[in-house]
């Protein structure tokens, strides 16, 4: 892929990434493979770095974190008319598409529509690892008290998980999700300064259900 182009007016307002490029990046990546090898535990996001306006923090310092210059993104409206997009141009390389199924990485704001998981990239019973990567954010995670009950590979028995502020149909569309296994995407849901991770292994319950 070529490089991606950024207008100068756009650089004259960008603020900086990492205070530490390799100490950041490689903080950011390590709570993020931990938040999918324990699917639904909650994590403190390293916010060492400046941020753009638009978005919560936890989202876009994961962004920065994982994404490169061979990398696709898709944002949501709100995002995508913001600074979050030649921010992350700039300090990742990454290329920007206005088509959410031909994205890697796709990062919904907490008021915008998501498009329907089925939609992105699913990967495919062979390569399962071509799949996209969808960034959803949150009002607030907690562990106690939940709003579903997690089961799956990293979860010991099940995990509770108590999700403010997600779409009501999100519950039904990874069930879908979950049931094209090997195919499918996974799920960081993140908050202001937290994430947890949900892989595509992983099945959800309603909390109520015995």
């Amino acid at each position: 892929m070529n490089a991606p182009i950024i207008k100068t007016p756009d650089l004259q307002n960008i603020v900086a990434g990492f205070d530490h490029e390799a100490f950041g990046s490689q903080a950011v990546f390590r709570v993020a493979l931990d938040a999918l090898s324990h699917p639904g535990r909650v994590f403190d996001m390293p916010l060492d770095t400046a941020l753009p306006r638009q978005g919560h923090c936890a989202a876009a310092a994961l962004l920065l974190g994982l994404l490169d210059a061979d990398t696709t993104l898709w944002l949501s409206p709100s995002l995508a008319s913001s600074d979050a997009p030649a921010w992350l141009r700039f300090h990742t390389g990454c290329h920007i598409v206005t088509d959410a199924a031909a994205a890697q990485f796709v990062w919904v704001a907490q008021g915008d529509d998501m498009p329907q998981l089925s939609s992105l990239q699913l990967g495919s019973d062979a390569y399962p690892d071509q799949s996209a990567t969808c960034v959803l954010e949150v009002d607030s995670l907690h562990s106690d008290g939940g709003t579903w009950r997690l089961q799956g590979p990293g979860i010991p028995t099940e995990r509770s998980l108590r999700v403010r502020g997600m779409a009501p149909e999100f519950a039904l569309q990874w069930a879908d999700n979950h049931a094209s296994f090997p195919r499918g995407v996974d799920v960081y849901l993140c908050t202001a300064t937290h994430i947890a991770g949900l892989p595509r292994t992983t099945r959800i319950l309603p909390a109520t259900e015995s």
